[in-house]
């Protein structure tokens, strides 16, 4: 499969932040969402082997590891490589956008679904029976650019009871919406949410590559 990179580092996001893992990183992606970070994952990259990426991972010594992108699940060996990882005893993250079928994802593995909002541009393509498959081992993902998608994301939390399902992550598009503000307003309204900020990027320069 063709892979933009691997790296380890401190996972910046999710219930997992701050803990050491070691991201492999899948090129290609279906969305265009308005605040990416990656761009540089739509296309750059390198055929790999699963094999090669086992001794690579295996090398960064984490028990950690992110199958992140570009979007993992538009490449069809995906799957393949999550079995033979969790053969391996690691926790696996699965960083998805929400638009594929999660459940070509192993179940053993930690589905972290974005639910993209009005300002990604992209919420009209999200595949939501996906919500139905969620378990409480997983995460949906909301990143917010404005006031309006707070309010968005409050009218799916209530309409899919989400908060029984699953476990969910806010945060927020670096240098769009205050942070502070969505705090408050997730307060306010007594959300069960755990909030997050992009630790990487706080910690290297926000376009730092492979951190």
């Amino acid at each position: 499969m063709k892979i933009n990179e691997i790296f380890k580092s401190i996972q910046g996001e999710t219930s997992y932040s701050g803990l050491p893992c070691t991201f492999i990183r899948i090129t290609g992606c279906n969305l265009r969402c308005s605040y990416c970070d990656t761009t540089y994952a739509y296309e750059e990259g390198k055929e790999m082997s699963v094999d090669s990426i086992l001794e690579y991972t295996r090398g960064c010594k984490t028990k950690l590891i992110c199958i992140t992108g570009g979007e993992p699940l538009s490449n069809s060996g995906v799957s393949s490589l999550i079995r033979e990882l969790l053969k391996e005893n690691y926790t696996v993250l699965v960083e998805t956008n929400g638009s594929y079928d999660i459940r070509t994802i192993p179940r053993e593995a930690i589905r972290i679904m974005d639910v993209k909002c009005p300002g990604s541009k992209m919420s009209h393509l999200m595949h939501w029976q996906n919500i139905g498959y969620l378990t409480k081992l997983d995460e949906v993902k909301f990143v917010l650019t404005s006031r309006e998608d707070y309010d968005w994301m409050k009218g799916v939390i209530q309409k899919y009871d989400l908060s029984k399902i699953t476990n969910i992550t806010l945060g927020t598009a670096f240098n769009t919406v205050s942070p502070r503000s969505v705090v408050r307003w997730a307060l306010e309204d007594n959300l069960e949410i755990r909030f997050q900020l992009q630790i990487h990027k706080y910690l290297w320069e926000p376009n730092t590559r492979g951190v």
